[in-house]
């Protein structure tokens, strides 16, 4: 059943209260949550104690091309297969993460890589959160994520381009050629944010934010931010 941006196959026993077939222990999310669910940017999906998934919002099969009725009900780790950059399996029955949510240990978010539907390999940062048993139910535990591919590849694609015969670092060039907002939002376009999530952060305009980032291509006699990010990686700003 698709209620809202929420897919899960579920009968309601009582209000605010679902469950999924076949596991009446399960308690879903109440409407609160689904609605924050349908509404978020982020991919979401709810994990049940046996490691299955229960819910998939609308993001979430954006992101990755799934739908909810492609894998509600599949353990998560078939349906994600996660590794890490070294390529070890992240993914499995009694992965770390469950073992942490099991343990009521915090899981710090993390990145991991995965493959769409259409078979092409993202990276997607994934951060979670366990909602703790209740009235006799057992604890699900949502996991929020987003694609991070961008970031990630400019990241390598700047490490891996850069020659070892870069000049010495010089731990003053960049504050005497840049200002400090210019420096700050250098460093932010390293982490591959766009201008408006660079402005969130700073708390400016966009418009603002553009008008550093000119100042910086003409300081730096670049003109994309791809070639700003590796003249500062060159020169061991960053």
């Amino acid at each position: 059943m698709r209620r809202g941006g929420i897919d899960r196959p579920v009968s309601v026993r009582a209000p605010g209260l679902a469950v999924v077939p076949g596991d009446p222990g399960l308690r879903a999310p109440s409407r609160d949550l689904d609605h924050a669910l349908e509404r978020a940017g982020d991919g979401a999906f709810i994990v049940g104690s046996d490691g299955r998934v229960v819910s998939w919002n609308r993001a979430a099969e954006k992101i990755l091309g799934h739908s909810g009725r492609e894998v509600i009900g599949k353990p998560c780790c078939e349906v994600f297969a996660g590794r890490d950059e070294h390529d070890n399996r992240l993914c499995h029955q009694d992965c770390h993460v469950m073992t942490l949510v099991k343990l009521g240990d915090p899981v710090q978010n993390f990145d991991m890589q995965t493959l769409t539907k259409a078979g092409q390999r993202v990276w997607i940062n994934i951060s979670i959160l366990t909602l703790p048993p209740s009235n006799g139910h057992r604890p699900v535990t949502v996991h929020l994520f987003r694609d991070v591919t961008a970031a990630r590849d400019l990241r390598d694609f700047v490490h891996d381009r850069l020659t070892t015969s870069a000049p010495p670092p010089s731990t003053s060039a960049m504050g005497e050629m840049l200002t400090r907002r210019e420096s700050e939002i250098l460093t932010l376009m390293a982490t591959g944010l766009n201008t408006r999530h660079a402005a969130e952060r700073l708390h400016v305009s966009p418009a603002t934010v553009r008008n550093h980032v000119q100042n910086i291509f003409t300081k730096l006699d670049v003109h994309s931010r791809l070639e700003a990010v590796a003249f500062a990686t060159r020169h061991r700003w960053l």
